[in-house]
């Protein structure tokens, strides 16, 4: 079969890799979109079933297009956002193949580029982008033997209450995933154990502003990672029922029972670190950080935007916190169910380049790798907090575009007939 040439491949055909082909077209670079599954297939099939974006609609979008029969301050639900980057990509005409899987990424020998292997045949590519994520691959730690008799899975694969067995159910991790699902398990009226580990908690709404609109006025959408290895941060914020602030003492107040960092699980029976208090009161100084900035920047600036001294009020620490469970026979609290909401690690098994540390990290800087003409994006932290976000990832992609059409000049640069011999120029931006 012919060998197919592009200038620009993209691998995945999330929010990313549409984000990345829409700046790559604005810029002219010729380029293709591989998608193994469907445009935005994660946001379908791989989130439960009452998921709604995590930020409301007038921020977490491309700038260049609104959710169609939203309002602003609303979240919409996982198949909505799914079909709004179809239509994104629609809009321009996105070069996006569906059903093609990518096999590997090696470059090719003595002349600058990289041979692609797909399902479908051979392409080479001056570039490859690769934006499928870093939540490629579910981790459920391995606490619980498989034969324990308990149905275990990720939060991946869970839809709704209804698909799991009868029983008391209980959740591991607490971030947005992980509080999101305990609650509508609760809701559902399921006994939930919800095992809380270290996390951030932001108001959900403060002083009527959402809390991006606070991370936007406050400089906190750029911040960077504080270091290699803690670029993933737990945040327990919800945009479920019109959005709420994330209250475990509520939680607790309606049913839930609340316990620490799950540890180990010996003869059925699971124990739990001593951290529940200490987790949930670093989640708090977290929030009530957020409120004091909030604040001194209402006063600062001299907004007009109501008081909410409410907002610092907790209820009493619950009987799960004060005297907190360490150890649970899993069978007496008829546990049926463990969901592990215990994040994922990415894959990049396809992409065998130089672009990767001993531990098999991307080597980047803002997604451009160490491997010349190799790009990451969709990773969180990539530039910046807002990397994980709608937004920033398009922010992001523009980026990353810009880079590439500035490499494919110096690439394409010839001397002037005439002119005199001079050593060849360094690409500025990558050092070769």
């Amino acid at each position: 079969m012919p060998v197919e040439k592009i200038d620009t491949l993209v691998v995945g055909a999330g929010q990313a890799g549409v984000a990345m082909s829409e700046h790559l077209t604005r810029n002219g670079v010729p380029h293709l979109v591989l998608e193994r599954s469907r445009i935005a297939e994660r946001w379908r099939t791989a989130r439960w079933d009452s998921l709604v974006a995590n930020g409301p609609a007038w921020h977490d979008r491309f700038p260049g297009l609104e959710f169609d029969g939203f309002g602003p301050d609303e979240f919409v639900p996982k198949d909505r956002v799914a079909d709004y980057f179809v239509a994104y990509a629609e809009r321009f005409g996105a070069p996006i193949r569906c059903g093609v899987e990518v096999k590997s990424v090696r470059r090719l020998e003595d002349r600058p580029g990289f041979r692609v292997e797909t399902s479908e045949g051979t392409i080479e590519a001056e570039s490859v982008v690769a934006a499928t994520g870093a939540f490629q691959s579910p981790v459920i730690p391995p606490i619980v033997p498989e034969d324990a008799g308990i149905a275990q899975l990720h939060s991946s694969a869970y839809r709704n209450p209804a698909q799991l067995p009868d029983g008391a159910v209980l959740v591991v991790g607490a971030g947005s995933s992980g509080v999101q699902i305990a609650d509508e398990l609760l809701r559902a009226g399921r006994q939930v154990y919800l095992s809380v580990g270290p996390h951030d908690r932001p108001p959900r709404s403060y002083r009527n502003r959402d809390f991006v609109w606070w991370l936007g006025v406050l400089g906190k959408w750029d911040v960077q990672a504080q270091a290699p290895g803690t670029e993933h941060v737990t945040i327990a914020v919800s945009g479920a029922h019109g959005g709420e602030t994330i209250d475990f003492r509520r939680l607790a107040e309606q049913g839930m029972t609340l316990v620490g960092r799950t540890e180990a699980c010996r003869d059925g029976v699971l124990t739990f670190a001593p951290d529940l208090a200490e987790n949930i009161r670093r989640g708090d100084a977290n929030y009530l950080a957020l409120l004091d900035e909030a604040d001194a920047f209402v006063a600062r600036n001299g907004l007009d935007l109501p008081e909410e001294p409410g907002a610092r009020v907790f209820t009493a620490d619950p009987a799960c916190v004060t005297d907190p469970v360490r150890e649970l026979d899993l069978k007496q609290a008829g546990i049926s169910t463990i969901i592990w909401a215990t994040g994922f690690t990415s894959d990049y098994g396809w992409l065998e380049v130089d672009a990767f540390d001993e531990t098999g990290r991307p080597k980047h800087q803002r997604g451009v790798s160490s491997e010349a003409g190799i790009y990451f994006l969709g990773l969180p932290w990539l530039s910046g907090r807002g990397s994980s976000f709608i937004w920033g990832v398009w922010h992001d992609a523009k980026y990353l575009a810009d880079h590439i059409v500035t490499r494919r000049g110096y690439m394409a640069y010839r001397p002037s007939a005439g002119a005199r011999a001079q050593p060849a120029p360094r690409d500025a931006l990558t050092g070769t």
